[in-house]
């Protein structure tokens, strides 16, 4: 092999172990993005589950929004609420939960955001749209 093709060889070869450092970097720097979708009443605890163990099985690396309409949004009502739900609630937002209640089923079940546990953000445009915006956005979807 003639020197100026040795040359070549080794400039292209530093240059993709360069591009692939990048790569790798800027993708250990994203943190993972997932949207659970729940409405039915009766899978309540089973997704708040899922969110803790989610949050354990990462370390707390990623970014968990929850969308909730239907029937499951009387769950998450302050008034009457179980304490076991309410803490289970409370410490998944503490750990950085972001709740979203559909904006159409509250006007529904005549529920305001103020009906609703701490944290909950009110979605005007409705909770399947706020799914859709949000995987747009590159959350994962997620209906357990």
């Amino acid at each position: 092999m003639r020197r100026r093709d040795m040359f070549r060889a080794g400039l292209a070869g530093a240059a993709g172990l360069f591009g692939l450092r990048q790569v790798k970097a800027a993708a250990a720097e994203e943190r993972p993005k997932v949207a659970y979708h729940l409405s039915d009443v009766d899978k309540v605890n089973f997704v708040l589950g899922n969110i803790k163990n989610h949050y354990e099985g990462t370390g707390g690396n990623v970014d968990i929004a929850l969308v909730v309409h239907g029937p499951a949004l009387a769950a998450f009502k302050s008034k009457g609420i179980s304490a076991a739900i309410s803490g289970r609630f409370a410490g998944l937002v503490q750990q950085g939960l972001s709740p979203h209640a559909c904006g159409n089923t509250m006007q529904g079940m005549e529920i305001t955001i103020a009906d609703l546990l701490d944290g909950f953000h009110a979605v005007d445009e409705g909770g399947v749209v706020k799914l859709a915006e949000l995987q747009r956005q590159g959350y994962a979807y997620l209906r357990p």
